[in-house]
């Protein structure tokens, strides 16, 4: 696990890595940037690895080395993990070496996950993750000690576009003039929600999608999918590999989305105000996250729906359940009306990530599509 020959795709980026640890010309802070899903996080560890590596091959690090052993087993000394967390009631986990344990057994189920799985692991239920300021004190106490069994120090950071302001400015000293042999891998779904000042003191490393291609013959060969349903779920994985593989495994989530986004738009285009005062305090249970993941559905949909007007299939990305919704919804998205739901999607999406009263939000939204949905 968390090598480079398990990474799926991005071949010339692994070249670009290695020759940057063959050379010697390692910069001290990275940020892996790209969509959910397609190996930042692998890759990043595949390069952590590599670079701590003491009998390293050409194109991979040897595995066997006590470095290697100690990656396996993800207790290498010199490797140190942030990544978003919340508090608990007794204040006893307060940073994420507190979290360590649990953060190690998830990663080494699985190199391709998202924040979502992260949550449900460590029963989050509706709290939102943060890297909060304390974790600040923590980066550069464990970034200043002397390094244990390697020449480097490396620190991998997941979703710093999660800390808090406090703790972002506290670390930009860090990056900016960082401790000998110190390295940050930052990776991030969301560059642009970083600091401007944290941007420019990292090399950004853009990651592309995945190739539909790669993902079809990557489902084929690991999960024994034909050539026909492989090239189905690739098609609708948007170049996410964690996409696709959620789509063959766990649907359970995108159906009760499906469902509720069904029931959201009828309800609304009826007219029906009393039920949705019911569908908004009931929706409004989900959770902040899940309902941010909802609302973030809830605009897919409206997209896919106005692009099936085009009439071209090869341009949508819906499964056939969806597409058989659309038949029938569809000519009610059209350009009179589909920017302005777009943008009250991502405004109830933004209002919920502020904490703001979600059965107000999700009841503000249902009234508003009453009146766009009839234009």
């Amino acid at each position: 696990m968390f090598f480079f020959r398990d990474v799926i795709g991005h071949d010339n980026l692994k070249r670009s890595l290695i020759a940057t640890v063959q050379s010697g010309n390692i910069a001290h802070a990275q940020l892996f940037s790209g969509i959910a899903g397609i190996g930042k996080y692998a890759l990043a560890m595949a390069y952590a690895r590599y670079i701590h590596c003491t009998h390293r091959g050409e194109d991979d690090a040897c595995g066997e080395c006590p470095s290697c052993q100690q990656y396996n087993a993800l207790s290498h000394a010199d490797l140190h993990f942030v990544f978003p967390m919340i508090k608990n009631k007794d204040k006893k986990k307060l940073h994420c070496e507190d979290y360590r344990r649990e953060w190690c057994e998830f990663i080494s189920k699985s190199s391709y996950f998202g924040l979502d799985q992260w949550l449900q692991s460590i029963n989050a239920e509706n709290k939102q993750a943060l890297i909060y300021s304390e974790e600040s004190e923590e980066i550069w106490r464990k970034m200043t000690l002397k390094s244990y069994s390697s020449p480097y120090k490396i620190m991998i950071i997941w979703l710093p576009e999660r800390m808090n302001i406090e703790c972002a400015n506290k670390l930009l000293k860090l990056f900016e003039e960082p401790y000998p042999n110190s390295i940050f891998l930052l990776v991030s779904n969301s560059p642009d929600e970083l600091l401007p000042t944290i941007k420019s003191r990292v090399q950004q490393i853009s990651m592309q999608a995945l190739s539909l291609d790669t993902i079809a013959s990557t489902l084929q060969a690991s999960y024994g999918l034909t050539e026909m349903d492989a090239r189905a779920v690739s098609h609708l994985s948007g170049g996410s590999f964690l996409k696709a593989y959620e789509s063959i495994t766990l649907n359970e989530e995108n159906k009760q989305f499906f469902d509720m986004f069904v029931q959201l738009m009828r309800l609304s285009y009826a007219r029906r105000i009393k039920e949705l005062k019911s569908w908004s305090e009931d929706s409004a249970e989900l959770g902040r996250e899940r309902l941010k993941r909802f609302l973030s559905y809830c605009n897919r949909m409206i997209r896919e729906n106005y692009i099936y007007n085009l009439a071209q299939p090869e341009l949508n990305y819906m499964t056939a359940e969806e597409a058989q919704f659309s038949t029938r919804f569809a000519p009610f998205i059209n350009e009179r009306n589909v920017q302005q739901i777009v943008e009250i999607l991502g405004s109830a999406e933004n209002d919920i990530g502020q904490n703001a009263n979600a059965k107000i939000v999700l009841f503000d939204l249902s009234i508003k599509l009453i009146l766009l949905l009839k234009n």
